[in-house]
């Protein structure tokens, strides 16, 4: 097979946007992880080459863990990040950016913008990865 010129996809940035982080919802109250989400694309909106694609998800079922998303790109881990807010939208972006760079998407807590070193609730391996028995 021929190595091809195309280049490589973007990550997907899913985010809750039902996310109620943990609270009731007042009548009419846009939930937190609709605001992440909006903010998130407001952010987008100023980047000529985003580095991300930004996808609405209606519940990613980590709901003791505040607003939540997920980065995932063809061949790389899968992270779910938990304990987002709206205000760490530009670090989430540069966060999608590093993980963009990455061959497997591993993207070490000090290589991380400093709000997001302790936001990863889990990983998973990519579906196209032979399955291992070690720690990256």
């Amino acid at each position: 097979m021929e190595p091809s010129n195309e280049p490589a996809p973007k990550p997907r940035l899913v985010v809750c946007t039902t996310c109620r982080a943990g609270h009731p919802l007042a009548e009419g109250e846009i939930p937190p992880g609709r605001r992440l989400h909006d903010a998130l694309a407001t952010a987008l909106a100023g980047h000529v080459t985003p580095p991300v694609e930004l996808h609405p998800v209606a519940c990613l079922a980590a709901c003791d863990h505040g607003c939540t998303a997920a980065m995932a790109a063809p061949g790389k881990w899968t992270y779910l990040l938990g304990h987002l807010t709206p205000d760490l939208a530009d670090d989430l972006l540069a966060y999608g950016a590093t993980y963009a760079a990455h061959a497997s998407g591993a993207v070490l807590p000090s290589r991380r913008p400093e709000s997001l070193r302790k936001v990863v609730l889990g990983r998973l391996p990519a579906l196209d990865a032979p399955p291992k028995d070690t720690a990256a």
